[in-house]
């Protein structure tokens, strides 16, 4: 993976990358649901669910916002040179726009909207995440993120 300054990253807002494809499966589902305890019928019970409108279980939404360091790190976005360490500073904005049925296929499209420097060696940057679904032309989500890097 390509690796830039933090100040050739700010030169790139506007760009968008995306990751690889990666099928969400009812065990990822499930796995999830185990880890916060979120065991609602039409994530775990595929039965119940397909007498839902979703026809099948559906991944969580907060599931999918979970993987955006998962799709981020197999996207094609340049990494930070010399970055220490990244955190997540939070979020402007947070939509769940479609379900995702389990089994499907999904992949982060990655838009830069900010990176600018707060002080020496400490960077913030603010993307557009979305989740998009093969073979849907609307993503089942849309978040503003804001990252923090230190140089």
């Amino acid at each position: 993976m390509a690796e830039i300054t933090a100040a050739d990253m700010a030169a790139q807002v506007g760009s968008v990358w995306r990751s690889d494809w990666i099928v969400l499966d009812q065990a990822m589902i499930d796995a999830f649901a185990d880890a916060t305890g979120d065991r609602q019928f039409i994530h775990v019970d595929p039965e119940a669910a397909a007498a839902t409108p979703f026809g099948g279980t559906i991944a969580h939404g907060f599931l999918l916002l979970s993987l955006m360091p998962r799709l981020a790190a197999a996207s094609d976005q340049p990494r930070i040179a010399g970055a220490r360490m990244q955190v997540n500073y939070g979020g402007n904005r947070t939509r769940f726009l479609t379900p995702v049925r389990s089994g499907a296929r999904i992949r982060g499209r990655f838009t830069l909207l900010a990176m600018e420097e707060k002080r020496s060696g400490q960077w913030q940057q603010t993307t557009e995440y979305a989740v998009e679904v093969d073979g849907s032309d609307k993503p089942a989500l849309v978040a503003e993120w804001i990252s923090q890097f230190f140089t």
